[in-house]
């Protein structure tokens, strides 16, 4: 059985977070310098924004890039017509 790509993202989400509750609580018993622990504490705002501008980034990237089909599109011009020549044979005006 595989993990499809969500349940893959949640586990990983899960154990960041986790390991993130356990850092900035204490749990582990670690004495973090302030340095870090001014840094810890904003951390997922921080990852979710890098999530947000690289997704961002990603979607600019696809529809800049984005290739048109001329072959579909000449083959769907050429049903659009057989579709009209039809309905015209069947008495249908438009």
């Amino acid at each position: 059985m595989t993990m499809t790509k969500l349940a893959q993202w949640l586990w990983a989400l899960a154990l960041l977070g986790s390991a993130w509750a356990a850092l900035t609580v204490g749990a582990l018993g670690l004495e973090l310098p302030s340095p870090c622990r001014e840094v810890l504490w904003p951390l997922p705002a921080y990852l979710l924004v890098a999530a947000g501008c690289y997704a961002l980034g990603t979607v600019g990237y696809r529809v800049a890039t984005f290739h048109d089909c001329e072959d579909a599109a000449l083959e769907l011009q050429n049903h659009i017509q057989e579709a009209r020549a039809d309905l015209r044979r069947r008495g249908l005006r438009f």
